[in-house]
């Protein structure tokens, strides 16, 4: 159902639609819907349309109007009214400020009934690529030192907001900070979008905003996986980055800039920037 949202949601999506996919009945659907993620089907189509809307009012020179009638929300006032209620602002304001808002990212089920393990024989990529000076707008934890710590501390909703916010680098991240950019000095892990040097926008209360110099990474780029297996996708570049030596390319691992991790999606497989120095 979930899938079949994603693949039509600039269409009109009711219960039968949604039945069709699951093969169950209406009924069925939308109770086992509700119990896996915590709201009704139009709830969750509603806020996944505001959402991509608001994408598209930030990246794309469009009206009101068009994004209303493509997301097929039945009138301009109506979406609007919506959009104020979604996320506190309306979407004349969000398209000429890019205020940072809520975005609505859901978690999906998978079914892992008939999951397959990740093959013996991987290959990871490895290539060596070059970020500006830039600034990277954060939100901290205390004691976090990685995703789930992190979770637990600050929540995953955070990643919402970030999506918000327009990236240099077209999408959030994570980072592993060096001690000189930690605060408190114990939170190691942090979740935050790479903005413009010259960045004067909102700051969303509670976050934290850090400047970072140009700076040179070595990308590790593992191959594709399935989505139940990203704990394994993970590991295998991380012991991918424990035995390789970059002083075989005239460089060597520069802790006084931040780790990167991208957000793991199966289909391109996971990625992390580990940062380097000329030799």
């Amino acid at each position: 159902m979930q899938d079949y949202i994603a693949g039509h949601i600039t269409e009109e999506i009711d219960m039968a639609d949604l039945s069709e996919a699951a093969c169950f009945s209406p009924w069925y659907a939308r109770k086992i819907f509700l119990k896996h993620t915590g709201l009704t089907p139009a709830v969750y189509i509603r806020r996944l349309k505001l959402s991509k809307s608001a994408l598209r009012l930030r990246d794309e020179s469009c009206t009101i109007l068009e994004v209303a009638t493509d997301m097929g929300f039945g009138s301009v006032d109506g979406y609007q009214r919506a959009f104020r209620r979604e996320f506190g602002c309306n979407p004349k304001e969000y398209s000429q400020s890019h205020v940072p808002v809520w975005l609505f990212t859901p978690t999906l089920i998978k079914d892992t009934s008939g999951r397959t393990s990740m093959s013996d024989t991987r290959n990871v990529f490895i290539q060596v690529v070059s970020k500006p000076a830039r600034r990277v707008i954060v939100k901290r934890g205390i004691k976090a030192d990685e995703y789930m710590s992190y979770c637990r501390e600050v929540g995953c909703d955070v990643w919402g907001l970030l999506l918000s916010i327009k990236s240099i680098s077209g999408e959030p991240v994570c980072l592993w900070l060096p001690e000189h950019l930690r605060c408190p000095s114990s939170n190691i892990y942090v979740q935050g979008v790479e903005v413009e040097s010259s960045y004067d926008g909102v700051i969303p209360e509670g976050f934290d905003i850090i400047d970072l110099p140009a700076s040179t990474y070595l990308l590790f780029r593992g191959e594709p996986f399935p989505e139940s297996e990203y704990e394994s996708a993970i590991a295998e570049i991380w012991e991918a980055e424990k035995k390789y030596d970059p002083s075989f390319i005239g460089y060597a691992w520069d802790d006084t800039n931040p780790r990167i991790q991208l957000e793991p999606i199966g289909e391109r497989g996971y990625i992390e920037l580990v940062p380097v120095k000329k030799i």
